[in-house]
């Protein structure tokens, strides 16, 4: 099973709950840190590294003295990535987004695809707990690919913990699509739940279940509680506004490794995810 970790808005407290709730499933279990562009689950877990690897995505470059400026990869190309200006072929790597399109039609074959060097992929564990995560290089603006890179480290036989990118962009498509359960964590707050909105509508249209945790929870904000009400989205956690959670985060540390009755409740949280899951698929024949 695929559980992805997301937000509609950056520091609700979804790197918390991923790390927790990994943490408090046990052996079988692995996590993925998709947030490439601000990784952070390593910071609480402090893993070892067996694999660190450069990670590079093609882009098209053209030879010249082949290329007839016929136009073709240009026409093709959506994201104006390689472009013709008179007799002038450029390209623009850091729109690039490795389609292959132009490669595909250029009737010389003047256009070859050279790695371009995106980020880091690191693989490790934390003690029993298998992490890999991925780190966006500075100025890089495609984050997508490397999301699908470290997605693709995901072993069959573990119950998969994905940190996804906070917001509703492409980035968090890429984290969260081909998952069989969404966690969505906000706060109880207009902003929070404007943004909740938004997540909702993107988890509708991939047809992916959700359900809601509420951190720093009990401050009498109550729209959050109708809005699930009236959007039939279960409430499976709340994390309460407490300064010893609070205190264990600016420390990065795990809430369950100093307050040990969490595991139990990041365990139900697991649980109601697993029956939730379970059920859809029994009502779909599945």
């Amino acid at each position: 099973m695929i559980i992805s970790i997301a937000s509609g808005k950056g520091g609700t407290g979804k790197t918390t709950v991923a790390v927790n709730l990994a943490l408090s499933i046990g052996s079988g279990v692995q996590l993925l840190d998709c947030d490439v562009e601000e990784p952070n689950a390593h910071l609480f877990l402090q893993p070892s590294w067996d694999r660190v690897e450069q990670f590079t995505s093609p882009v098209p470059e053209v030879d010249e003295e082949i290329c007839t400026r016929c136009g073709q990869c240009a026409e093709i190309c959506e994201f104006k990535a390689i472009t013709l200006i008179g007799d002038t072929i450029l390209t623009f790597p850091e729109l690039c987004h490795s389609c292959g399109g132009c490669t595909a039609v250029c009737p010389v074959g003047a256009i070859h695809e050279v790695g371009k060097e995106l980020g880091t992929v690191k693989v490790g564990r934390s003690g029993d707990l298998p992490l890999a995560t991925g780190e966006l290089n500075v100025g890089v603006a495609l984050a997508p690919p490397l999301v699908k890179r470290v997605r693709s480290e995901a072993l069959p036989d573990r119950i998969v913990i994905i940190d996804s990118p906070p917001g509703t962009s492409c980035p968090v498509i890429a984290a969260v699509k081909q998952t069989d359960f969404v966690v969505l964590v906000t706060e109880p707050t207009p902003f929070g739940l404007s943004d909740l909105k938004l997540a909702v509508e993107v988890i509708k249209i991939l047809g992916l279940p959700c359900g809601l945790v509420i951190n720093r929870a009990e401050n009498g904000f109550d729209e959050t509680h109708s809005f699930a009400s009236a959007e039939e989205i279960p409430i499976l956690m709340e994390i309460p506004f407490d300064r010893r959670v609070a205190e264990a985060y600016s420390h990065g540390v795990p809430i369950v490794s100093i307050m040990p009755e969490w595991k139990e409740r990041f365990y139900d949280l697991y649980r109601n995810i697993e029956d939730l899951v379970t059920g859809q698929n029994r009502g779909q024949g599945r």
